[in-house]
This record gives structure tokens, sequence and C-alpha cells, in this order.
């Protein structure tokens, strides 16, 4: 082997060892933040339960705090929909029966979801609900193509580096892995657009068991369109 074969052989060796340690330092820094999370919805709780247990103590009520985010399941399909209808639910990409997206809450996505409970199921995910979403569920859109994908491809969320390109080219800069995307939603964080705009709706399969009743009437007479609140997260276990 001449000199040049030896040097490009050195080159390649370097390379792939300065590739190797780059991929270690970056599995650190993600172990680092998911233990960061963890602590914050740790001590979250425990200020959670506190409060309960003073209120309790001080013979009040404690008021819990407003949900900032909305677990939405379509559970209808396309009979019957009027125009208005149809057009929130593309606005809200539930484009197919059993498709599931976040929402953040606000006074416009409220009116929105009160024009569409006949056809949909909704209420406020827990942090379990939201992280096997993810990881189970979880497809990102590519939009500049990445590893040899084209752009617009739905792909799983394998690798944490598909996450960090692809919010890096939406100007999302502090969103580098799965456990960044769980906060960001979890929490309704700065970001939460951009990581559930990135987020494919999630293709859920029919509950196990069947639905409660019929479809076409409330959960609070025994159906299942319309508010679960925290109930929610029964029934999306069951078509998880």
């Amino acid at each position: 082997m001449g000199k040049r074969d030896a040097a490009i052989s050195q080159q390649r060796q370097e390379a792939k060892e300065a590739a190797a340690a780059g991929r270690k330092a970056k599995r650190s820094q993600y172990l680092k933040r998911a233990e960061k999370y963890e602590k914050e919805y740790e001590n979250a709780e425990r200020t959670q339960v506190a409060l309960r247990r003073q209120a309790k103590t001080d013979g009040n009520f404690y008021l819990e705090p407003q949900p900032k985010i909305a677990l939405v399941v379509r559970i209808r399909g396309i009979n019957r929909v009027s125009p208005k209808v149809r057009k929130i639910l593309q606005l809200f990409r539930l484009r197919q029966i059993h498709n599931a997206v976040f929402v953040k809450l606000n006074a416009a996505t409220l009116k929105m979801l009160k024009l569409v409970e006949p056809y949909v199921a909704y209420g406020y995910p827990n942090l379990k609900t939201v992280r096997e979403l993810v990881y189970k569920r979880g497809f990102g859109k590519v939009k500049y193509g990445h590893k040899g994908l084209s752009s617009g491809n739905r792909i799983p969320l394998t690798d944490n580096e598909i996450i960090e390109n692809e919010l890096n080219s939406r100007g999302v800069e502090n969103v580098i892995c799965i456990e960044d995307v769980i906060n960001q939603i979890y929490t309704c964080g700065p970001n939460f657009k951009e990581v559930t705009n990135f987020l494919w709706p999630f293709k859920l399969s029919s509950p196990r068991g069947g639905y409660r009743k019929k479809k076409r009437i409330h959960f609070n007479e025994g159906g299942t369109f319309g508010n679960h609140e925290d109930l929610i997260n029964r029934f999306v276990r069951q078509m998880n």
C-alpha cells in the first residue's frame, strides 16, 4: 500500500473515531436531558400533592390548574359531515377515523372542539399517555429529506438525529431528542406548534372491547363522543 492509500486510510479512521466520539457525547446529552425532565415532573407532582393536602387541612377546596393541551381522537367517518365541520377537522389534521392529535387549548380551539364534538373524543392527557403515543405511534414529517428519504415522507422516530435536523430546519434549536418532544407537548412549551406540526397525526387502532354503547351518544350519557376529561387516557390506551 502506497503513501497515498495509507494517508486516505488514516483519514477515514480518524473521521470514524471522531464520529463515534460525537455520538457518545450526544447520547450523554440526551440522558442528562431525560433525567432533568424526570426531576421536573416529579417536583411538579409533589407540589400539586402538597397544595391539595394544605387545602384539605385548611378546610378549603383546591382548584386544579386549567389543562393546557387536549388529545383529540376522531371517532366518526365522513358521512353527513357539514362543510364547516369538515374544514375544522382538516385544520386539526383529523382526516381519517381513529386519527389523534395534540391541540393547544385556548378560546379559539375550544369553540372549534364544540363544533366538531359529535365526531371526536377528546380529553386531557397525562405524561404516560403522551410518552406512550410518541414512542409507539410517533412518526415525523420529513421536510427536507434525511438519509436518502425524499421530503414529505412519514418516518418513525427511531433516530434523534432526524428530530434534531428536521426541527432545526424549522427554526427550533433546543429540541434535539425524543424526550424534548415529549416535554414540549406535555408542558405546552414555546415550541409546541412546531413540534406537533413535525409529528404526523397518530394512527390508532379500534378500541379493544369496542366503544361504549354507541358512538353517536355523548360520553356523559354513556356513549363515546365529547369531552372525556382525564378518562381520555384510559380510552386511548385501549386504542394504542
